[in-house]
């Protein structure tokens, strides 16, 4: 049975956590404080079978938040996994991600939301644009080399994909094909399914607490494998958006 429309909020947001101690219940509480009187939500934080007190301190938040939403995986899963059990799991017709890490920021949810009220109905996916990176130089590097052979591989017209701060339809998501590391490609696997794609500059703070859970070099060498898949599906193509028009009222005699 379907669950009653009202306890349905319109926006979802999902965030996947693995080790993020010191920074998921922080996150938690300026989601709350972003969205809270503005639009219905709720947050379904994922964990990822954290080794640290991550869990425990998501589930410490659920007594501030009742909108609050937890899951965990019983073993590691990855980021992509995570994002989508999240999906899967929310009740909202939108969703908006960030990543657990704390370094987007939740404010930026409402500027998407904002953008999206000016686009038209095509646009399924808008995607923030770190503008200015607060992360060290060798990430800083590693991640425009990526930026720069995807974007000339691809022709996504995507300055960030790898920002996690995102805001699409769900069933939208939903329809896309699911592979590890997908969440980096969302804006190019959104033109493959025929829908449009908008980039939206946003903010981008230092890491609060813990380290990254990416080497530089690692990283690049995923992407670039990750690349070779990603052509080859929008290469095999034949996919659209289908949109339906309603049935024009019959005149009267």
């Amino acid at each position: 049975m379907s669950e009653p429309q009202a306890h349905r909020p319109p926006l979802s947001v999902v965030v996947p956590a693995f080790n993020e101690q010191g920074n998921v219940g922080r996150l938690v509480d300026e989601v709350a404080e972003a969205l809270r009187g503005r639009t219905a939500f709720e947050m379904v934080f994922v964990d990822d079978a954290s080794k640290d007190g991550t869990l425990d301190e998501l589930k410490q938040a659920q007594q501030r938040h009742p909108e609050l939403r937890v899951l965990s995986h019983a073993q590691q899963s990855g980021q992509s996994t995570a994002i989508r059990n999240g999906i899967k799991a929310a009740r909202g017709e939108w969703i908006a991600t960030l990543d657990g890490d704390g370094q987007n920021d939740p404010a930026d949810i409402r500027l998407l939301l904002a953008t999206r009220t000016i686009s038209d109905a095509d646009t399924k996916c808008f995607a923030g644009w770190r503008t200015t990176r607060r992360d060290n130089a060798g990430k800083r590097i590693s991640s425009r080399v990526a930026n720069a052979v995807r974007a000339r591989l691809l022709h996504d017209a995507t300055p960030d994909t790898g920002c996690g701060l995102k805001l699409f339809e769900r069933e939208a998501f939903l329809d896309l094909p699911y592979f590890d590391h997908m969440h980096r490609y969302l804006p190019a696997l959104f033109q493959r399914a025929g829908w449009k794609t908008v980039s939206v500059p946003v903010n981008h703070r230092e890491r609060g607490a813990g380290t990254s859970k990416y080497t530089n070099f690692g990283r690049l060498l995923v992407a670039f494998a990750d690349l070779r898949g990603v052509i080859w599906l929008i290469r095999r193509s034949r996919r659209t958006a289908v949109r339906e028009f309603p049935a024009a009222e019959s005149k009267r005699a």
